[in-house]
């Protein structure tokens, strides 16, 4: 399972994910899950892949491979002229490696789907958001869907909605992003640290602040810690429950 989440701020757009991998109970592994394109000055495009695994590198190997080698048949991310044009030419290839991985044709249900997150900036454009499902189709980022989730989404989910603002600082979306995450790490052991993250500046065309956030890491643990013991305190000073008469 995967947990990776793509945030719309005002000053720019923010992605995180998990690492953990897993076939089985006794066969877990670490594998990065986000992927960035740059030509400084020109664009920057980030992806992050959640799905089976032999189908997110396949997909991210002949974008890697097209973008050196561009032709006619095989365009190249590096010179979309539009983050929509990106995000289309990514969905084409994630239908075209599925549909190949089944010997048959698409199907949504099948053991090779995979979803993606992209975003990132073109000159000449503002940054933009995706969400691309295996069947090929994708969606954007708007005001009513501020930020995209995929993976194991439902343990994340609710602090992302009660508590996201575009206008908040980077620094602020990554406590808000650890807080999501840390609560999706405490109720499904098939995702885990470390977390990639993103943050991409509005128009600096640049790759922005980039890392890998341990277990460990002292302000993730002072995070959760903290986070844990905020819950406890609130829910004791939530009223009572009245037992009926009788």
């Amino acid at each position: 399972m995967t947990y990776c989440v793509g945030m719309v701020l005002d000053g720019g757009l923010v992605f995180m994910s998990d690492t953990r991998t897993n076939a089985g109970l006794d066969n877990i592994s670490t594998f990065r899950k986000m992927t960035i394109w740059e030509e400084p000055g020109e664009r920057v495009i980030t992806l992050m892949a959640a799905g089976n695994l032999a189908t997110t590198q396949a997909v991210v190997s002949l974008l890697d491979e097209r973008s050196k080698s561009p032709g006619e048949r095989m365009p190249s991310l590096l010179a979309a002229p539009s983050m929509f044009q990106a995000a289309r030419m990514i969905a084409e290839t994630l239908r075209e490696v599925i549909e190949r991985q089944s010997d048959g044709g698409m199907r949504a249900d099948s053991t090779f789907n995979a979803t993606l997150i992209v975003g990132g900036q073109i000159k000449g454009s503002p940054p933009r958001l995706f969400l691309i499902y295996p069947e090929g189709n994708f969606i954007e980022a708007g005001d009513d869907t501020p930020f995209f989730q995929i993976g194991e989404t439902k343990y994340g989910r609710p602090i992302l909605v009660r508590a996201y603002d575009p206008e908040m600082s980077f620094e602020a979306a990554m406590k808000l992003l650890l807080v999501s995450f840390d609560s999706t790490l405490k109720a499904n052991l098939s995702v885990g640290a470390p977390m990639d993250f993103h943050f991409y500046e509005a128009d600096s065309l640049k790759t922005g602040p980039s890392g890998r956030i341990e277990q460990h890491d002292p302000y993730f643990q002072t995070i959760s810690q903290r986070w844990g013991d905020a819950l406890k305190e609130a829910l004791d000073s939530l009223p009572e429950y009245e037992r009926p008469a009788g």
